[in-house]
């Protein structure tokens, strides 16, 4: 009777352990599948964020003009070019617009320095945009703003 009694108890002490056991694992699988669902919210929460549209660009056009070019071995060159420039911000917009006179003469005057075998290159290209950025970056006036321009872009660009 005595080895009854404790087979009696050994089976329900068993059946609370497996009981036990059961809802351990059933919470542990609860809180990992709520950890995974969190997981995927906050990547779909990161997706959204990463995918915010780009600001659009703002141009500022420089209307076409024509220059002489130094004279070379087959004697007086033209120039006639148009240009954009892309820019960081409205403000610089707004400083362009409103010097646009002072820009133009710049230009006029770093252009007719300059000579048809050099600016009709791809490289010279690049090179006179990169002293127009250069031209353009230095201030107008004293209480000027820094000025951002991200790229010159030649629209039309002749030489004869």
């Amino acid at each position: 009777m005595a080895n009854a009694k404790g087979n009696s108890k050994m089976k329900w002490l068993m059946a609370i352990m497996m009981l036990v056991m059961v809802a351990v694992t059933g919470v542990n699988g609860y809180f990992l599948l709520e950890n995974m669902n969190n997981k995927a919210s906050n990547v779909e929460t990161a997706e959204q964020e990463d995918v915010q549209p780009a600001p659009e660009p703002i141009f500022v056009k420089i209307d076409p003009f024509t220059v002489n070019l130094q004279d070379d071995r087959y004697g007086p060159r033209l120039l006639y070019i148009g240009l954009t420039l892309k820019v960081g911000n409205s403000k610089t917009e707004t400083v362009l617009a409103s010097h646009m006179p002072q820009i133009r003469n710049r230009l006029l005057l770093l252009l007719s320095g300059q000579q048809a075998d050099e600016v009709t290159s791809t490289g010279g290209k690049e090179l006179l945009a990169a002293r127009i950025l250069e031209r353009l970056r230095a201030p107008m006036t004293n209480a000027q703003p820094e000025l951002l321009i991200d790229d010159v872009l030649f629209t039309e660009f002749i030489v004869q």
